[in-house]
């Protein structure tokens, strides 16, 4: 016989910084409620996600974010709980910028490296793992179910009460919960259709049954919100080959315009591992990752959940683009290493976003969190930790 469906007090789509950070501050802040925590991840992070293998315990890759910077005065009340528990650390790598004529300058301000800088410790996913252990030490039910897609959200009024029901790509019920919180725009952006062949955008099609003006006004301006991709080339280089690259005179290096231009890359970070090899991640310029909307990488969990797999000759010339211009930028030689893709679609969100105004639409019981809402901190990880902090504010009362 099927099993029931599970409930839930709150179910949160998304693993990444906003969704982990929200549980922590409704934790925090004295709610118990039951929590339904969906990623289509592999685990949690997002973009603050850090790559692993199984079949080599010392690979570590940060795939998406080499650190995350904080400007504001006063910081996320998080951050604090997370460097007392040691979940990170404070970010101590040279930065260095680098221009089309290869001349090294000192860090240029391109929104991700100024402020109070700070990584993972260890790895960058542990900023999300912490903060769920930060929410699951302090009581409550939180069930996170990872490798999940979220394929249509069905609400239902029954008298004056509304829930809403989350399926799979089949129809399946994965969760019924009182509220609903979005941490990402993808169930509600039409690159949803686009990309992965879907014939609704399920957020706009739930908003046009419920006919409530503010979830109706907040899903128009989701659909609205224009974002920078990015296809990042992931290298695990073998140690013999590793010390040319650990001796670069920086950790993180900027390409300036011109270089971006004539490389096609926007970043660079040089990561070292515990075995003396070495990670390098090259991260594409926006006009590059624009050209090559449709590749993602094989291992990528779109191409497994989503069916939106690339043909093997298509992963392999963007492999090689990429991995063309980090050898001619660095004038370093790639020999021997190991080689991946991993495309994020919406890596970088233009603002001006979700206004915070349509944060949460109470007749809807649904709420929206992320580094996608305009404000301070807008498409930066500073940006999910506050929007997840204002919203569990705003839930205390309505859950």
């Amino acid at each position: 016989m099927p099993s029931a469906t599970p409930h839930a007090d709150l179910a949160i789509v998304g693993a990444g910084v906003s969704g982990c950070a929200l549980a922590a501050s409704l934790r925090s802040r004295g709610w118990r409620g039951s929590i339904e925590l969906l990623e289509i991840g592999r685990g949690p992070g997002g973009r603050a996600a850090t790559r692993y293998s199984r079949q080599d315990p010392d690979l570590r890759i940060n795939h998406g974010a080499p650190l995350f910077n904080i400007r504001a005065q006063t910081p996320p009340r998080l951050l604090n709980a997370l460097a007392q528990r040691a979940a990170i650390s404070p970010f101590r790598g040279p930065i260095r910028s680098l221009d089309a004529e290869r001349t090294l300058g000192s860090a240029i301000e391109d929104g991700f490296s100024d402020g109070t800088l700070w990584q993972g410790h260890g790895a960058m996913d542990q900023l999300c793992a912490q903060l769920l252990e930060l929410a699951m030490e302090q009581g409550g039910s939180l069930r996170r179910r990872f490798g999940t897609l979220v394929r249509h959200l069905r609400p239902e009024r029954l008298d004056a009460a509304l829930s809403w029901t989350l399926q799979d790509d089949a129809g399946g019920a994965l969760v019924k919960a009182r509220w609903l919180v979005l941490s990402g725009t993808l169930l509600a952006h039409p690159r949803s259709q686009q990309v992965f062949g879907w014939d609704d955008i399920p957020l706009e099609q739930a908003a046009r049954s419920l006919a409530d003006p503010e979830l109706e006004a907040a899903q128009a301006q989701l659909a609205s919100i224009d974002a920078q991709a990015s296809c990042n080339l992931l290298v695990t280089l073998p140690q013999e080959a590793a010390s040319a690259w650990l001796a670069l005179p920086w950790r993180l290096l900027q390409c300036t315009p011109t270089a971006q231009e004539r490389w096609g890359l926007r970043r660079i970070s040089v990561q070292p591992l515990a075995d003396g090899r070495c990670a390098v991640v090259a991260e594409s310029s926006p006009a590059f990752a624009a050209d090559h909307l449709d590749i993602y990488g094989s291992r990528s969990s779109a191409a497994q959940l989503l069916r939106a797999k690339p043909g093997p000759s298509a992963e392999t010339r963007v492999l090689d683009a990429l991995a063309q211009a980090l050898t001619d930028l660095t004038e370093l030689p790639l020999e021997g290493a190991a080689r991946q893709l991993m495309r994020w679609g919406a890596a970088f969100p233009i603002a001006p976003g979700l206004d915070p105004s349509h944060r949460v639409c109470p007749a809807s019981a649904i709420g929206f969190c992320g580094d996608n809402l305009s404000g301070d901190g807008f498409g930066r990880i500073e940006g999910a930790l506050s929007s997840a902090e204002a919203l569990a504010e705003e839930l205390l009362e309505k859950l």
